[in-house]
């Protein structure tokens, strides 16, 4: 897929970085980013921020005049940044529910969301030349925000901008329809069950989720059969063989699923993991390629000369000196963190070894996690994955350089260390997203990333009050003050629980080793097919990614896919614009993840204000109708999907007069 941005007219002047922008991009973030904790908190999982904050900013900005694309891409930026930042919550309750903390201490809260999502957006600076413009990865929410701004924009063509607009509005009603019909109880949004297979099981689910078809026709049909693959290993050959033999009475399904979460989940995050490192292995060339491009930017720029206003980052030079000064803050918190505990004559040597640490895989992380979202998307990409990696990593490099000690206060340290590389994954995970958003804006790559800051700044002033509402109220699963209605914080507890398993002796680490052979023979696949075929590819991390993530959001996804490969083969052997009618059913599938990701922040709204778990469940379903809410579910999902792509065929079909399409596919 190739994609061109949007060029800007010479001499032309624009509102792009301004006060009002920056002060809406900070109220969109204190709503999404308190919506994304407690959803975070319950579930487990976050919704993605841009798109929606790019729909709300267009809906205001234009009552005011002389508003810009570019202008709603920078609130986009800022709150989508603050909204992502948010996924810290992976990581910090785990020292709560540990006994460590018992609660979460304001500034020192603050400083680590901040520093940790300042690092992301330095280290993402030198990443935008190798993985954005140099990069052929589709950015699936990227392209699909900037696709909003651009139809959004009244720049573009009267007819092609209504016509575009529409198919947004009906992706996003049909997606925010199927979504209240779900919370209503009048069918289920997702389908889950077990089955034996000889002496073990498995599990199969499906989240009926629109979003994850738009995400699907999105990525395209290369990421979704790797998916695919990395679900066959998970489902129907490791489940089985883990389990075989050892199935305790009960409900099979909630057996299969422990196993899923304690042993496959292990295996899949070895597969990610080394497929994360090859993955950085690949990228050196065009890391360095984008950093020496970068300091040439800068010298010509010092001399006089004139580079292209779509190709200015933040000097390289501003972007080492800042990550180097940050160090000085990390390393003052890491030492007070143990200033008072039973390691505080240890605190020297575990304070130098964690900045480095921090210094190095940082820069991994923030490579690895800006090439996931590339390939797959923000919201979709397994974030907790690389956490788990990266507690492993700090966890096993503590225990290595001093020992097992406490190990409750070990633990703690290394989940500690772990949230400031958390931070800079969640927004490095985020922001070449954004910055693929700005490039086919026509935006200013230094303002963006000066709004990126900003988004940081916000998100890390919100995170800590509203984690501290989380705890008062409802507590955390596990933790000494847990009330009866405690969240799950599931991630956090999975990766407290592995580094007390590493300072304990207790972990698995045969689970770990058996996921980094199979990635390590999907690479090996993967390069064969790069060398003998021009087309066949396997990518590793996307492999690992099918393996890590449950079935009900991996299977949906390739589903998308294939339908959007099926409708892109009909635009091209149809008479007419096949670049026109690929546009609108990207545009359809932008609307799914527009419509329900909105009805997600109003629903939360709805769950945080009534302290009820299903605040819009009718009461006159009967209790006994699950099963059937499953078949109606499938049923209307499919209805629904198939109505929406004969809809976009029958628009696309129409003739077209317009103004040429500024996207080519």
């Amino acid at each position: 897929m190739t994609t061109t941005r949007t060029e800007r007219a010479p001499g032309a002047s624009v509102k792009e970085l301004t006060l009002r922008g920056v002060i809406l991009g900070g109220v969109i973030t204190l709503i999404f980013t308190a919506a994304n904790v407690y959803l975070g908190l319950k579930v487990g999982l976050t919704f993605a921020t841009a798109i929606p904050a790019a729909v709300i900013s267009m809906s205001i900005l234009r009552y005011f005049a002389n508003h810009s694309v570019v202008e709603n891409n920078i609130v986009q930026t800022i709150a989508s940044a603050a909204g992502t930042l948010s996924a810290i919550i992976f990581v910090l309750p785990g020292l709560i529910m540990i006994g460590f903390w018992t609660g979460f201490p304001y500034w020192e809260t603050v400083a680590v969301c901040a520093i940790g999502g300042l690092l992301g957006v330095m280290y993402s600076i030198p990443l935008r030349r190798a993985l954005v413009t140099g990069s052929d990865l589709p950015y699936p929410e990227g392209v699909a925000a900037a696709e909003v701004l651009k139809v959004g924009d009244s720049e573009v063509g009267a007819e092609e901008n209504r016509g575009g607009m529409r198919m947004i509005v009906v992706g996003s009603l049909a997606a925010a329809g199927f979504s209240l019909l779900a919370s209503l109880k009048v069918l289920s949004s997702s389908v889950a069950g077990a089955f034996r297979i000889g002496s073990g099981a498995t599990m199969y689910g499906a989240s009926l989720s629109m979003a994850l078809i738009g995400v699907g026709h999105l990525v395209g049909i290369g990421v979704g059969i790797a998916m695919l693959i990395g679900l066959v290993i998970s489902y129907f050959v490791l489940l089985p063989v883990q389990t075989w033999g050892s199935l305790p009475s009960g409900d099979l399904l909630d057996s299969v699923g422990g196993v899923f979460k304690d042993d496959v989940r292990l295996i899949g995050a070895g597969a990610i993991a080394v497929a994360a490192v090859w993955t950085l292995l690949t990228l050196i060339v065009p890391i360095v390629r984008g950093i020496v491009e970068s300091l040439a930017s800068a010298r010509e720029r010092r001399g006089g000369g004139e580079v292209d206003i779509t190709e200015r980052d933040i000097p390289i030079q501003w972007v080492g000196l800042s990550v180097l000064v940050a160090m000085i803050p990390i390393g003052w918190l890491l030492w007070d963190f143990l200033q008072g505990t039973t390691l505080a004559h240890k605190s020297g040597g575990m304070v130098a070894v964690s900045v480095i640490f921090v210094l190095v895989i940082g820069l991994v992380v923030a490579a690895v996690c800006g090439y996931m979202a590339g390939l797959i998307g923000s919201s979709n990409s397994p974030i907790s994955g690389v956490g788990i990696v990266v507690v492993l990593l700090a966890a096993v490099l503590l225990k290595l350089t001093h020992g097992t000690g406490d190990a409750i206060v070990m633990t703690a340290y290394t989940l500690f260390t772990a949230a400031v590389v958390f931070g800079v994954a969640t927004i490095s995970n985020d922001n070449l997203q954004d910055l693929k958003t700005g490039q086919l804006v026509g935006a200013t790559p230094w303002k963006q990333q000066v709004a990126l800051i900003i988004g940081v700044g916000f998100g890390a002033i919100i995170i800590p009050p509203v984690l501290g509402l989380m705890n008062t109220a409802f507590g955390f699963e596990g933790a000494p003050n847990a009330k009866a209605d405690a969240l799950s914080a599931p991630q956090a507890g999975l990766m407290s629980t592995l580094a007390k398993g590493v300072f304990g002796n207790d972990l698995d680490w045969s689970k770990i080793w058996l996921g980094v052979a199979i990635g390590a023979a999907v690479i090996l696949v993967d390069e064969i097919l790069k060398r003998t075929t021009t087309k066949l590819r396997v990518p590793p991390l996307a492999v690992g990614m099918g393996m890590y993530l449950p079935m009900a959001v991996t299977l949906i996804i390739p589903v998308g896919a294939f339908i959007g490969r099926a409708y892109d083969k009909w635009a091209e052997r149809d008479a007419g614009d096949a670049s026109r009618k690929k546009r609108l059913g990207i545009l359809m599938a932008t609307g799914l993840i527009v419509g329900e990701s909105l009805y997600g922040v109003v629903f939360a709204g709805i769950v945080a204000g009534s302290g009820k778990d299903e605040p819009l469940a009718l009461p006159f379903i009967p209790a006994g109708y699950g099963d059937w809410a499953e078949l109606v579910g499938v049923i209307v999902f499919a209805l629904i999907v198939v109505w929406l792509y004969r809809y976009v065929r029958t628009t696309a079909s129409k003739p077209y007069d317009g103004p040429p399409v500024t996207s080519e596919l």
